[in-house]
């Protein structure tokens, strides 16, 4: 197990820092049926890579990363794997109708045995709306979706494993008020992933989700 770790190190150092950019952990999957039900892993049978890019070294083991493709959406006690795009990459916008991001970007940890990887995205319905006659307004539901993946590496096989994923599930909303004391009301919710101020998931694969390294 010690010459293991010595060889992983040592791989790492060299790839890391003598040829950081391009450097990258690759997943093939299928999208999800549901593109935004986080307790619906059914597949969709198209294809999709999920891709980890290394696009900066900060140092000290940390890594700025862009995510493609999306992350693997599981729940426990279940095989079924999907590649979650929509709320795991999410929308980007200023000042218009916001669109979906191909790419967003990402942040890793490298111990030499465990990897961390923390993506945070955005979601919306797009169903900010008003009413011209009663001066109603409403935003869209805003949700901000933390995922931190927790992965092995495999040495023997230049692969890391996921072994857990911590996901969260803000929520943000604004909306007309009923009396001119009251001109908005403000939904604000740090953790709302199955009901309002619930504890994030913690999620474990039964499958295997090996990422392998280009």
């Amino acid at each position: 197990m010690r010459v293991m770790q010595i060889l992983a190190l040592t791989l790492f150092s060299f790839l890391f820092h003598s040829h950081v950019f391009g450097i990258a952990i690759v997943y093939n999957g299928s999208g999800c049926l549901n593109t935004v039900n986080a307790n619906d892993p059914a597949p969709n049978n198209t294809p999709v890579l999920s891709k980890f890019e290394v696009i900066e070294d900060v140092g000290g083991g940390v890594f700025r990363l862009s995510l493609t493709g999306g992350i693997p959406r599981f729940v426990n006690n279940t095989q079924t794997v999907c590649i979650d795009s929509a709320t795991a990459i999410g929308y980007f916008g200023i000042n218009g109708l916001p669109t979906p991001l191909e790419s967003i970007d990402a942040t890793a940890y490298f111990s030499g045995q465990d990897l961390v990887i923390v993506v945070s995205s955005l979601l919306t319905d797009l169903s900010a709306g008003r009413e011209p006659f009663l001066s109603f307004f409403s935003t869209s539901n805003i949700f901000a979706i933390t995922n931190t993946l927790i992965f092995k590496f495999n040495p023997q096989v230049s692969s890391f494993r996921l072994n857990k994923v911590i996901h969260n599930r803000g929520y943000i909303h604004t909306r007309s008020g009923s009396t001119n004391s009251i001109p908005f009301m403000e939904t604000v919710l740090p953790s709302f992933n199955e009901f309002p101020q619930d504890k994030p998931r913690i999620l474990t694969p039964t499958s295997n989700i090996e990422y392998r390294l280009e």
